[in-house]
């Protein structure tokens, strides 16, 4: 548990480094450099100078979910990009980013969502702190997605696999989802007596109205890609395994009309805001639900999180997460 919290309190130092827009550029850098493992062993991203577009592929250690670590790197990853939009204010030389992709490097899984092992331990030592701090790391990265990291830049999620509670939320932080058919995307907290609080609400909200969501989110339903295609949720339906070109067709599309679609992007924020301070005050909600569960909720829970390792472990993607990797 002490790790959690290290790795919690470097998100933080993180996101406050995200904040300075201003950071100075290094002596004849013209582009970023994609990280070298070294650096980053829980994603790994890179920038395409020719499309102008950041790519970031999610790789957590243990579950198939947001770990601290990776929370961590996504918020660094956060500054790298606002730190190079700074650069290309006032340097000729280095072209701006426009776009943003999030995908996975987790064969047939996106991101399932929220750590449940952490939770589940976090909640039966009434960790209020533990909690708070994860929820308010996980809405840091959803919402820098949704406002394109305060600048001008698009953010896409290319969905290759199933995304689940906050992997869901997180692809629908970004303006655009590109799905390969047959992914499932869904919330199933309701099962176990919780609800979604890193921005579905918001979210969804925004997008199909209060009562669909309510309903989404209650429902504990699963969903296909074609039928969030259908919803308008999801914007390109890939075939599978073509996801990758899918997006690549998507940037280029995109580049054609930037100009255009990040102002009705800005119109939209205006007529219909998401202060960071709305997910933080839900999130806090969260908090209070989630100290309210009842030993039976968290045995459903962690029938949950049995069945996500027996899943990853079937799938020889990685065995499940040790005792010290969870601690």
């Amino acid at each position: 548990m002490e790790r959690a919290r290290a790795r919690l309190a470097a998100a933080r130092e993180a996101r406050g480094l995200s904040d300075h827009r201003s950071a100075p550029a290094r002596a004849g850098a013209a582009e970023p450099s994609t990280p070298t493992p070294s650096t980053y062993e829980e994603i790994d991203f890179s920038f395409d100078a020719a499309d102008g577009a950041y790519w970031c592929w999610m790789n957590p250690k243990g579950a198939p979910s947001f770990t601290p670590g990776m929370l961590t790197e996504l918020a660094s990853y956060t500054a790298t990009i606002r730190a190079h939009c700074a650069r290309a204010e006032t340097d000729a030389g280095v072209s701006p980013p426009k776009q943003a992709v999030l995908a996975s490097r987790i064969p047939g899984v996106y991101n399932l969502g929220g750590d449940l092992e952490r939770f589940s331990r976090w909640i039966v030592a009434r960790d209020r702190e533990a909690l708070t701090e994860y929820a308010y790391s996980c809405i840091h990265v959803l919402h820098d997605n949704a406002i394109g990291f305060g600048n001008p830049i698009l953010t896409i999620a290319l969905v290759q696999g199933d995304a689940l509670g906050g992997g869901f939320e997180t692809a629908l932080s970004c303006h655009m989802i590109v799905a390969e058919r047959g992914v499932k995307f869904g919330f199933p907290e309701i099962l176990f007596n919780l609800f979604p609080g890193m921005g579905a609400s918001s979210l969804l909200t925004r997008r199909v109205g209060l009562a669909r969501a309510e309903n989404m989110i209650a429902s504990g339903r699963i969903f296909t890609a074609e039928e969030l295609y259908e919803m308008g949720l999801v914007q390109v339906l890939a075939e599978p395994g073509d996801g990758v070109d899918a997006t690549r067709r998507l940037i280029r599309q995109n580049q054609k009309r930037h100009n255009g679609l990040t102002a009705m992007l800005r119109a939209s924020a205006r007529v219909s805001p998401m202060p960071y301070e709305e997910l933080r005050d839900v999130t806090d909600i969260w908090v209070e639900a989630a100290l309210e569960l009842h030993p039976a909720d968290l045995r459903k829970m962690q029938r949950l999180v049995t069945a996500q390792d027996r899943r990853m472990t079937a799938a020889g993607v990685r065995s499940p997460a040790s005792e010290a990797e969870i601690a």
